[in-house]
């Protein structure tokens, strides 16, 4: 069986997954009960692993979202969702990998769902562009969301990116104007959006499908202006200090909790999402139909507030990451 990455403060639960592994091959070798030993282990592990993930820091918080057996967009997708069916293109040449959307059933809805989407190795990455979207991809989520719009179908975004592509190539072809392009229309659409933070959600990559009535995120995924390694790139000329990069920005789901920037943090399993996916899955779920149903029951009007307000405190989010504020070297 292969094992699963472990995180750097992960490795004092080594030795005890170690022994836990031993003990049940010597199970299935003999005839000798080990149940005992083994549920005490199992214990003392789990016990271990609670106390350090409740106490991460932002930097390890980062690890943990950017985890590769962390469960992606698709994965979340075929947890929950019905008659899922991917649509592509954005109807001007391209078909971006990095941001897929599709229609599907949640539950005895319809919805439209979009979302960054990350690779498990090497080859996939590349073919995903490690989830950095080009200006194909924007305009594809933005076709999307017009379908939804004129259909009535809510719209489900996931964001899982550490920011939109940044290549030649990327802003010959309108980076920027693709982005600013679907903060500006996604005020206008008239069906409810709530948007989830699955993951990494960086800068302007992870807006271009953010404007939403409701921002939620999981409690070990980060929601950040930018890279902690660019920042500390940039102020201090030295990627080594992303950690107090890290800490200064206040990505944390507590941090944008206080700051209004998210409207609820959702608990993951002990270890992150990727110890227990389909646990997590069904925590968005229920998450997910909850906002569905506050949403829907307001008007058109009352959904562009929040909108609006959503975007205000993002805009005090921006403020609070500034240099002067929290990059005072």
């Amino acid at each position: 069986m292969a094992r699963r990455p472990l995180l750097d403060f992960e490795k004092p639960l080594v030795e005890l997954e170690q022994q836990i592994e031993q003990i049940r091959q010597l199970a299935r070798d003999s005839e000798v009960d080990v149940s005992q030993q083994l549920l005490q282990l199992e214990t003392l592990a789990a016990r271990r692993r609670d106390e350090i993930f409740r106490s991460l820091s932002p930097a390890q918080k980062i690890q943990v979202a950017r985890h590769p057996h962390r469960p992606s967009t698709l994965d979340f997708i075929q947890m929950f969702c019905d008659d899922w069916v991917e649509l592509h293109g954005d109807r001007r040449g391209s078909d971006d990998q990095a941001l897929i959307g599709g229609i599907g059933r949640l539950g005895n809805r319809s919805v439209l769902l979009i979302g960054h989407q990350k690779g498990r190795d090497t080859k996939e990455n590349v073919a995903r562009n490690f989830g950095m979207a080009t200006p194909g991809g924007y305009r594809k989520a933005l076709r999307l969301m017009e379908h939804a719009d004129r259909f009535g179908l809510p719209i489900l975004a996931f964001i899982d990116t550490p920011g939109a592509y940044a290549g030649l190539l990327a802003e010959e072809q309108g980076q920027g104007e693709a982005i600013a392009v679907n903060l500006r229309e996604m005020f206008s659409l008239r069906v409810p959006i709530v948007a989830t933070v699955i993951g990494e959600g960086g800068s302007g990559g992870a807006l271009g499908i953010g404007v939403a009535d409701r921002l939620i995120m999981f409690e070990h995924s980060v929601y950040t202006v930018a890279s902690p390694e660019a920042c500390a790139s940039i102020l201090w000329r030295d990627a080594a200090k992303a950690s107090d990069a890290a800490a200064a920005l206040r990505i944390t789901g507590k941090d944008l909790l206080s700051l209004g920037v998210v409207d609820e943090v959702l608990p993951e399993p002990a270890g992150g999402n990727n110890w227990a996916p389909l646990e997590a899955g069904e925590t968005l779920r229920a998450a997910l139909n909850r906002h569905l149903d506050d949403l829907l029951a307001l008007s058109v009007d009352d959904l562009r507030d929040q909108r609006y307000m959503k975007f205000r405190a993002m805009g005090r989010f921006l403020d609070a990451s500034s240099p002067e504020d929290g990059f005072a070297a």
